[in-house]
C-alpha cells in the first residue's frame, strides 16, 4: 500500500503541477550552462586565433625588417662595384703636387683624369683594351715614369716617334720648324743651358714630353723619351683648386698630413680657387 500511495501521490495532478515548474528549471539551468561553455569555448578558440595572428604579424614584421638590411648591402656592393669600374676603365681624381706644368695647370689643381681612349689596363692579367684616342703633339697626357712606373707624371708632348725636336735659346723646334707655344713659361734667360737642348730625334713608339714651367720641370730633358705603352690619360678639367705649398702635397708624415687636413677644413673657403672650378684643360 505504501508503494501504491506513492505511485498516486506521483500521479496525481497537484503533484505534477508542482514538478513541471522544477524540471522546466532544471532544463533552462543546463541550456544556460551549454550556452555559457560554448562562450567560453569560442573566446578560447577566438584568443588562440588571435595569438596565432599576433604571432604570424611579429614574423612577418621581422622579415619586412631583415629584409632592407640585405638590399642595403647588395646596394653598398653594387655602388662599390661601379665605382671600382669607373675608376680603372673610365676616370679617376688626383691632384698636383708640383709646379712643372705652371702657367696651365697650379699646385694643388684636383684634376678628373679620363682614362677610357687611352685603352685602361685589365687587373690581375695587366691587359690592355685598345686605345681609341691618338696622341698628338701638344696633348697633355697622363703616364706612368720610366724611371719608377709606381709613379705618375703629368706632362705635355712636344715630339713623338720620328720627329727632330731641337730646342735653341728657348725656342721649341720639331722637324726644324718652329713650334708656337703661348702656354711655355720661361723664367731663365734665352742663352742659359735650361733654354737649349738638342737636337735628337725621337725613336719610334717614343714621345719627347716636357713641363709647361720649361725653367722648373724634370722631363725628357732629364730622363729621357717615354713610351707610348706607359701613357695612362688625359686630365679632362679641374674639380677643385686649393691654394697650398708643394710642400704641403708631399709631405707624408700621418701628423703634418692630419694636421694639413685641418687647416683645408678651416680654410677651405677662402683659399679655395674658385675661378678654376670647372675649368677645361
Amino acid at each position: 500500500m505504501l508503494s501504491l500511495e506513492l505511485c498516486d501521490r506521483a500521479a496525481s495532478p497537484r503533484n505534477a503541477e508542482s514538478v513541471a515548474p522544477a524540471v522546466m528549471q532544471a532544463v533552462t539551468g543546463d541550456l544556460t550552462a551549454d550556452s555559457h561553455a560554448d562562450d567560453s569555448h569560442a573566446a578560447a578558440v577566438l584568443d588562440v586565433s588571435q595569438a596565432d595572428s599576433d604571432s604570424r604579424s611579429r614574423r612577418a614584421g621581422l622579415r619586412c625588417i631583415r629584409w632592407p638590411r640585405r638590399l642595403s648591402t647588395r646596394r653598398l656592393i653594387f655602388l662599390a662595384a661601379i665605382v671600382l669600374g669607373v675608376r680603372i676603365f673610365v676616370g679617376e681624381a688626383s691632384v698636383v703636387p708640383t709646379a712643372s706644368m705652371e702657367g696651365t695647370i697650379l699646385v694643388g689643381d684636383h684634376l678628373f683624369m679620363d682614362k677610357l681612349l687611352y685603352g685602361p689596363e685589365i687587373p690581375l692579367v695587366h691587359w690592355r683594351l685598345p686605345a681609341v684616342k691618338a696622341i698628338h703633339r701638344g696633348d697633355i697626357i697622363v703616364f706612368r715614369y720610366p724611371k719608377d712606373p709606381s709613379e705618375t707624371f703629368l706632362k705635355r708632348v712636344t715630339a713623338m716617334g720620328g720627329d727632330r725636336l731641337e730646342i735653341r735659346d728657348g725656342v721649341l723646334y720639331v722637324n726644324s720648324q718652329p713650334v708656337h707655344e703661348p702656354y711655355a713659361v720661361h723664367h731663365a734667360p734665352v742663352h742659359s743651358p735650361e733654354e737649349s737642348w738638342g737636337p735628337t730625334v725621337v725613336p719610334e713608339g717614343k714621345l719627347f714630353v716636357m713641363g709647361d714651367n720649361r725653367d722648373n720641370s724634370s722631363d725628357s730633358r732629364d730622363w729621357g723619351f717615354v713610351p707610348v705603352s706607359n701613357v695612362i690619360g688625359e686630365p679632362l678639367f679641374v674639380y677643385w683648386s686649393y691654394d697650398a705649398p708643394t710642400s704641403r702635397w708631399l709631405d707624408e708624415n700621418m701628423g703634418h698630413r692630419i694636421s694639413f687636413y685641418a687647416s683645408i677644413a678651416g680654410n677651405f673657403f677662402s683659399r679655395t680657387r674658385w675661378n678654376r672650378t670647372g675649368m677645361l684643360l
